[in-house]
């Protein structure tokens, strides 16, 4: 077998919700053991989300393949013990508890540092460390709103948050790649150092675009539903038979190329009213419905090969029963199939092919189910892990 990144390096991880599992998925999936401290009895409450996975949650399967689960009970004066043997095996400690909770259990960088010197601990928030922000309460939705993503999404009459975690993704993303940078820097140094991670900022990165749009006071971008803001035509359309194709246009020869071969009237290219992106933008009602009309006559398919012999971008709206059966991803083979405590579980491949390894594909964990592994590999026996399950310490 091919010898993959991260192999030899252990993450220990006191996370729960998405972006700090998020994080770890990915430095297991490089190789590295991850072993996530969950509550005894409870665990990460991502894993009742939902129970659409065969009883299991939604968010809980995607963001903890690959991984160990540790019941321990934080607070409990043997949960230090346990750390202080488990701690000098971890290279990086990932955490997204509550503002202030790693500190006060004596798990800040500060605290470790010292005593272990070449560990390196990622912290991620909300907000971050420091500011008037640093103690209020962030949920996904919530940086999506603060970081004015929720301001420039949906339509005209309404505000919409994305579909998915983006806030979350975005830190827990922005943790794995800062984490890699670290560990780089620790084969240079010798030292392990200090991530501060921040929703917000992490999202605030992505917003960059309407932010520069709107500035010094200019209007920020018209939210325009599934279409682009300030690009036209750009967005959806529907076709015969009550069907939506995306289409795009990114300069004046394909505005040009899509008068002549996709809408069958040239005439349209030298007039006045489209003769380029702003006044086509500015004038979208009236070109959107000549594209309507003239869409309206034809199915999907014909829409889209005359899209395709025109060299226009475009792209098929699918549900998330067309994303599972998506041919690209069939004949790329980018599916595999994952253990469970609900049995085999298809899951993605992670974007990106690497010629010299193949990822790792574990099993998604059940509570506590690596308790007692880790405890008796930290040379503790059966009537003190025995003991510490009927005191809810484990």
């Amino acid at each position: 077998m091919s010898v993959r990144p991260l192999e030899g390096i252990t993450v220990l991880s006191l996370e729960h919700a998405i972006a700090a599992p998020f994080c770890s998925r990915q430095l297991a999936d490089l190789g590295a053991r991850v072993i996530k401290v969950e509550r005894p009895g409870v665990g990460d409450f991502a894993r009742n989300y939902d129970e659409r996975v065969k009883g299991m949650a939604s968010h809980f399967v995607w963001t903890n393949r690959s991984k160990e689960s540790l019941t321990l009970d934080l607070k409990d004066e043997a949960a230090a013990d346990v750390l202080e043997k488990l701690l000098p095996q971890v290279d990086v400690l990932v955490q997204n508890l509550a503002p202030g909770a790693a500190a006060r259990l004596g798990l800040s960088f500060e605290a470790l540092h010292e005593k272990y010197p070449q560990l390196i601990v990622c912290d991620i928030s909300g907000y971050g460390e420091g500011g008037p922000y640093e103690k209020k309460k962030a949920y996904d939705l919530l940086i999506q709103s603060e970081s004015g993503f929720v301001s420039v999404t949906g339509s005209k009459d309404e505000m919409a948050k994305a579909g998915c975690s983006i806030a979350d993704i975005a830190a827990g993303m922005y943790a794995y790649t800062n984490i890699l940078s670290a560990l780089l820097l620790r084969e240079k140094t010798g030292k392990g150092s200090r991530i501060d991670v921040s929703m917000l900022e992490s999202m605030v990165e992505w917003m960059n675009f309407p932010l520069y749009y709107s500035f010094e006071g200019q209007e920020p971008p018209v939210r325009a539903g599934a279409a682009h803001a300030v690009i036209y035509p750009y967005g959806p359309f529907p076709t015969g038979g009550g069907q939506t194709i995306m289409l795009g246009l990114q300069n004046e020869r394909e505005w040009k190329v899509f008068c002549e071969q996709v809408l069958g009237k040239p005439e349209l290219a030298a007039d006045e009213r489209f003769a380029n992106n702003t006044l086509r933008t500015a004038n979208r009602d009236a070109l959107k419905q000549i594209i309507v009309d003239t869409f309206a006559g034809m199915s999907k398919d014909q829409v889209i090969e005359l899209l395709e012999t025109a060299k226009i971008a475009n792209a098929s709206v699918n549900d998330m029963k067309g994303v599972w059966e998506h041919e690209q991803l069939k004949s790329r083979n980018r599916w595999r199939e994952m253990d469970s405590p609900v049995g085999k579980l298809p899951t993605l491949l992670p974007p990106g092919v690497n010629n010299a390894y193949e990822y790792r594909i574990d099993a998604v964990p059940g509570l506590g189910e690596h308790s007692e592994k880790i405890l008796r590999e930290l040379g503790y026996d059966e009537q003190t892990i025995a003991g510490w399950r009927e005191q809810g310490v484990v």
